[in-house]
């Protein structure tokens, strides 16, 4: 009995050695496809082969109206490639020979205007991945918004991003109940050219709602701007932390001055103290006819190094 056992462990040694060894292998198999700059199986496009390319040259003389002005797009960076090798049209269209060889069989071709938003912006994302990670996740995907519906590639007003217009009328193409608000007596200076949409948004899709750009403290979208508001403050505002910036105030446009969510800062304030506001010390509680409002004594209202109760 006792022979058998000792005969039987370095049987299970070896085993176990084996199986850890295959296991190291699977694990390492696995962070290579994980690795930083692979992009994910699903948003790499089959690379034609060279007998398959005609070139752009050939491509310019069906397409010569479309070709003009071309040399100024971002996209030709691509035909300067690979020792100036590489190709443009085909990037995006795919191999022309067979479309070429068929006099021009347009089903030969892939054609933008043409395919799903889902096939579209697959081909954009088979290089853009890396700088709009998120695309998928937002709601102008959801909506199936293609990325030809915000750019032309052709021909474009803004020529650094290939925006079809310029914002922020591009956006009011289809948000247009945001437009009024930017007209508003208080409002971000957004028809003024000083504020444009993507400053606090990304289009391209972000982990927060409205695709407002995602920072780790969320309130930084206003505070870049805003500078005095940042902080970090000895005694913080904790409806700043919560709700954050808008809890208080609306961001596009206002009737009331500072963009304020309510006429009058006393009410406004009593949203949330009002057991405080109504008492005796305060007098500024609902239904007080007192006009001074709350932040004549706090003036400190986004956080204070001094005083707990933000006064000065």
């Amino acid at each position: 009995m006792t022979t058998m056992l000792s005969g039987a462990v370095p049987g299970i040694k070896t085993g176990l050695k084996f199986s850890v060894f295959i296991l190291g292998v699977l694990l390492l198999g696995s962070y290579a496809l994980a690795a930083p700059g692979a992009k994910p199986a699903d948003k790499q496009l089959k690379q034609p082969a060279a007998s398959e390319l005609v070139g752009s040259e050939t491509c310019v003389t069906c397409h010569e109206e479309v070709s003009k002005g071309f040399a100024e797009n971002p996209h030709t960076k691509m035909a300067l490639m690979h020792g100036k090798s590489g190709i443009t049209c085909e990037n995006c269209h795919g191999a022309g020979k067979e479309h070429v060889d068929g006099g021009g069989d347009v089903t030969k071709i892939f054609n933008p205007a043409k395919a799903s938003a889902k096939a579209l912006d697959e081909r954009c994302l088979s290089c853009h991945a890396g700088q709009h990670a998120n695309f998928d996740r937002s709601a102008h995907a959801k909506a199936n918004v293609s990325c030809i519906s915000c750019h032309s590639i052709h021909k474009s007003e803004e020529k650094a991003t290939l925006l079809k217009t310029a914002q922020p009328n591009l956006c009011f193409g289809c948000h247009n109940d945001q437009k009024p608000q930017f007209s508003m007596a208080f409002h971000h200076k957004v028809n003024e050219g000083v504020v444009s949409c993507s400053d606090c948004h990304d289009p391209h899709g972000t982990f927060g709602k409205s695709n407002l750009k995602s920072t780790a403290d969320q309130n930084a979208v206003c505070t870049k701007c805003h500078m005095e508001t940042r902080g970090p403050f000895v005694f913080e505002h904790a409806a700043v932390r919560a709700e954050g910036c808008v809890g208080c105030h609306t961001p596009h446009g206002s009737q009331n001055a500072r963009l304020l969510n309510m006429a009058s800062i006393t009410t406004l304030c009593n949203q949330c103290h009002s057991p405080v506001g109504a008492g005796a010390v305060h007098g500024q509680g609902a239904g007080s006819n007192s006009a001074t409002p709350c932040i004549s004594c706090h003036t400190m209202i986004h956080g204070s190094n001094l005083s707990q109760a933000f006064i000065r």
